[in-house]
């Protein structure tokens, strides 16, 4: 049986190191303008395993920021950090292996006209570490 990774936080503790003049997490709070830019991890429903040990979380990835061409500055530095630098990488906790980019990053609307919005769709192939 597939044991999963909690990969919201898996990402967010490897993201915080990576990005470390942005907030990381997977919630947003009313603070958020004081808090930009933020990328933020979510879950979503999909993906799937191989019934043995490996898993396919689908990822919403999501950064905000002051302006336009920050958010999109940022969302592709984490593009980036997504399909190429944490594809094969490991830790104590987790093994990625295989990243793939869904849906490219691309603003999103988003209510707060002070803060723009880059999002973008991600799996993500892993295992905990055994």
């Amino acid at each position: 049986m597939t044991a999963l990774v909690d990969i919201e936080l898996e990402l967010i503790t490897r993201a915080t190191a990576r990005f470390p003049d942005a907030v990381v997490r997977d919630e947003l709070d009313n603070n958020l303008l004081a808090e930009l830019p933020t990328i933020q991890f979510e879950q979503i429903p999909g993906g799937g395993d191989d019934g043995l040990k490996l898993s396919r979380p689908i990822v919403e990835v999501s950064v905000y920021a002051a302006s336009r061409p920050e958010a999109i500055a940022l969302a592709g530095e984490v593009h980036k950090w997504l399909t190429a630098e944490l594809r094969g990488s490991s830790n104590e906790s987790a093994v990625i292996g295989r990243t793939g980019c869904l849906s490219l990053p691309a603003i999103r609307p988003y209510e707060n006209l002070a803060v723009r919005k880059v999002g973008g769709t991600y799996e993500i192939f892993c295992h905990p570490v055994s």
